[in-house]
């Protein structure tokens, strides 16, 4: 794990305030009023990105050695604030245990909390049920008095069964690439789901409601929310291309909130979009880099700077770097074709101690990317 270099006591609430006020806070009637007030909450100044913050997925693992640790998260979530110098951290993922308790330690480091379940590949009553539960826990902590919205999902049409043809999130993907959808109907299947979700993140947190979107796919009905949020993946030559498309989302006269950026570290990722981690070969033992990719940290940081400096530009509410770590695939110097980490959006490379034991314990490095996003995280926070 990398070493956190800051010792500043962030005004976060603490353990046992939270804790104590938490169990005495009950979620009947916990909603507040609905209304202009609660979107002009997010509004802010023309000038600077509002918020500054980056991915932290939480899930199971898919081996013993990158299984959810509390403790790993404590320590990265102690970098986030301190190395990355990010004031919001999106903690997303499945599993309310992993979520609620990553909210509160984010939320006790005085960070903003972007609160975002993503159950996915489940029935739409379980994902609804999941995101109740995460929404009255965020109720909680709001009412504790720190910093958090609540985002109601992530791209229903591709993780929500029922609305695009498929049993997996992969599955759908395909079946969206071969063009064996029929769109009216997915459409409204997609409004549909994304309005039962909107109802239910209402009827448990008093908080600014999001969605995150994704740019070409998605086009739900924003009055549903307090703040439009977007998974932007777009590639331009010219920044005033960015600018441009970005400007069609604040048409609803709403904060708008980038809920996801990022790129993969090989040449030519960015041309890529959303699909960049799609060169991975999982039929071969063990997965390998199909083709002659040839790893790049400088070109992934150069896209993250770039796509910050226009968000910045144009005094966004918040952007989130997609993402912090993926601990699942592993940075392999030695074995170019194994470097699962060159197809992951992280800017942080996982680094096993045994590359080959799936119990090896590992930790991560900063990437370039890392030192891009934290240059400017840091700058815009001492301005």
């Amino acid at each position: 794990m990398a070493e956190t270099t800051g010792s500043k006591q962030a005004k976060g609430i603490s353990r046992a305030r939270f804790l104590a006020g938490a169990a005495a806070v009950g979620v009947a009637g916990a909603a507040a009023p609905v209304g202009r007030a609660r979107a002009a909450d997010a509004r802010h100044g023309s000038g600077g990105l509002h918020r500054r913050g980056v991915v932290y997925t939480v899930g199971a693992g898919e081996t013993p050695g990158t299984a959810w640790s509390a403790h790993r998260m404590r320590a990265d979530v102690r970098a986030i604030r301190d190395d990355l110098h990010a004031d919001t951290i999106d903690v997303t993922g499945d599993g309310v245990e992993r979520l609620t308790a990553t909210a509160a330690e984010a939320a006790e480091r005085g960070l903003h909390v972007w609160l975002q379940p993503t159950l996915g590949d489940a029935p739409q009553r379980d994902i609804l049920e999941h995101l109740a539960e995460t929404g009255r826990f965020a109720e909680r902590l709001r009412r504790q008095g720190a910093s958090v919205d609540l985002s109601v999902g992530c791209e229903f049409w591709l993780f929500v069964p029922g609305i695009l043809p498929g049993e997996t999130v992969l599955e759908r993907i395909r079946n969206l690439q071969n063009g064996t959808v029929d769109w009216p109907r997915t459409m409204r299947r997609l409004a549909d789901f994304t309005a039962k979700a909107a109802r239910t993140g209402r009827s448990v947190f008093g908080g600014n409601l999001s969605y995150a979107a994704a740019q070409s796919i998605d086009d739900p009905d924003w009055s549903l929310f307090d703040i439009v949020g977007i998974d932007y993946y777009s590639h331009f030559e010219k920044r005033s291309d960015h600018v441009r498309e970005l400007k069609r989302y604040l048409r609803w006269g709403k904060p708008l909130a980038i809920t996801e950026f990022g790129t993969c570290a090989y040449v030519g990722a960015p041309e890529t979009g959303g699909m960049g981690w799609d060169v991975v070969d999982y039929d071969k033992e063990p997965p390998e880099i199909k083709g002659d990719l040839v790893r790049s940290e400088r070109v992934q940081a150069a896209y993250l700077g770039e796509l910050l400096d226009v968000f910045t530009s144009m005094g966004l509410y918040a952007a989130m770097v997609f993402e912090f770590v993926s601990a699942d695939a592993p940075h392999r110097p030695d074995e170019p074709r194994l470097d699962l980490d060159m197809a992951t959006y992280a800017i942080t490379k996982a680094v096993k101690d045994r590359p080959d034991d799936p119990a090896s314990g590992w930790h991560w490095e900063p990437k370039e990317a890392f030192h891009a996003v934290a240059r400017r995280y840091g700058a815009a926070g001492h301005r």
